[in-house]
């Protein structure tokens, strides 16, 4: 038995949308091999969480599905590849989708609330405080949130993102025991089970040398975007902080959550940490770059302070105040990843400068202590 598991008390599961979706048919040539949602599923999914509700644990659940659930409406045979027949999916889908939670979780005497989320909302300071927040006060008043990228209104996010990381970063945020990651990944192997017959299950990963040689080849179903990296990935985010990684088949759900042997259990390498940093190191794009001199690279590593426009010789990139940037050492090294206080066309005029010979308007950090995370080297 996995006291890991059996022991959380608050739980955030994600599931992929190969998992709650099927094959649409008789929708002609157009829509022939499209997929829509499987109520069968979403209402086992309901049953087995609202079974953990009544085990007084906390659960949210980090749902995929949007962009798939609106392909059959819109007629579409398979997952778009534009960016705008993907928003206007998830546009439609994203409706039907927690209206299809609602009713399967109402059966059950369940209230859910649909959180949307975009990169923005957990690296922004404001946002992320408001986006934990509203978790809280959702899960004090009983409620299961529904959580998703926001896809109708996202951009980069959609083509290069998945609902893994996002899913380790709602972890964070929720203040989560345990991240469980269902799809149609039934568990972590050696190699790759659908190539090699000898391929030998996973079952517990204590520190990355339980992870070596294993190949992550191979991708995600034909409606999602994630796959062994991604799960990987969102797996090393979670424990780096202190939460326990379950990765696994959304078939296999009742047995994963009953802590049996079964997928692969991801034990915690790290303490809580900030969420919000976690993410702003693993899975944020930087923008641009400041490159750092000798001092400042000592006050921002080896002191944990502020960077202030004197250490800094140089910049480069196109960034908004608010954007990542990575802060470069002399030999053009990344050693930490901060928010920048300035749009890129305002620092060349600060370089080198010490604060108080600064304009008023200009006195504050290029990057504030509470808004950078150092890079490993």
């Amino acid at each position: 038995m996995r006291t890991l598991v059996t022991d959380a008390r608050r739980i955030v599961v994600k599931v992929g949308s190969s998992s709650l979706t099927r094959p649409l048919a008789g929708r002609g040539s157009r829509g022939s091999g499209g997929r829509g949602l499987d109520t069968a599923r979403v209402d086992a999914l309901a049953g087995l969480l609202a079974g953990l509700r009544e085990q007084d644990r906390q659960v949210v659940l980090v749902s995929s599905g949007a962009i798939a659930a609106g392909l059959g409406p819109l007629g579409l045979a398979r997952r778009p590849r534009d960016l705008a027949t993907l928003q206007a999916a998830a546009s439609v889908g994203q409706g039907l989708l927690v209206q299809r939670y609602a009713d399967a979780f109402a059966s059950h005497g369940l209230t859910v609330g649909q959180v949307l989320l975009t990169a923005e909302d957990v690296i922004r300071r404001a946002h992320y405080r408001n986006a934990r927040r509203s978790l809280e006060r959702l899960l004090s008043l009983g409620v299961l949130p529904v959580v998703n990228e926001n896809d109708v209104v996202a951009t980069e996010e959609i083509r290069f993102g998945d609902n893994d990381r996002l899913a380790a970063l709602v972890a964070h945020l929720a203040a989560a025991d345990l991240l469980v990651l269902l799809s149609d990944v039934d568990a972590v192997y050696d190699a790759d089970p659908r190539r090699d017959p000898a391929a030998r299950r996973i079952p517990e990963v204590r520190s990355g040398d339980d992870l070596a040689g294993v190949s992550t080849r191979g991708g995600g179903s034909a409606v999602g975007t994630g796959g062994m990296t991604t799960k990987l990935e969102a797996a090393r985010i979670a424990t780096s902080a202190g939460v326990a990684c379950l990765v696994g088949a959304a078939d296999d759900a009742a047995a994963l959550l009953a802590g049996k042997d079964v997928g692969t259990l991801f034990h915690p390498t790290g303490a809580r940490s900030s969420a919000r940093l976690l993410w702003l190191a693993h899975a944020s794009t930087p923008a641009g770059s400041l490159r750092l001199d000798a001092g400042a690279v000592r006050a921002v590593v080896g002191r944990r302070l502020s960077l202030l426009p004197i250490g800094v010789t140089a910049v480069a990139g196109s960034f908004s105040a608010g954007d990542p940037v990575d802060l470069i050492d002399p030999a053009g090294r990344p050693v930490a990843r901060g928010l920048v206080n300035y749009d890129a066309a305002e620092v060349p005029a600060l370089l080198g400068r010490q604060t108080a010979d600064l304009p008023p308007d200009s006195r504050r950090e290029l990057v504030h202590r509470d808004d950078l995370v150092l890079l490993p080297t």
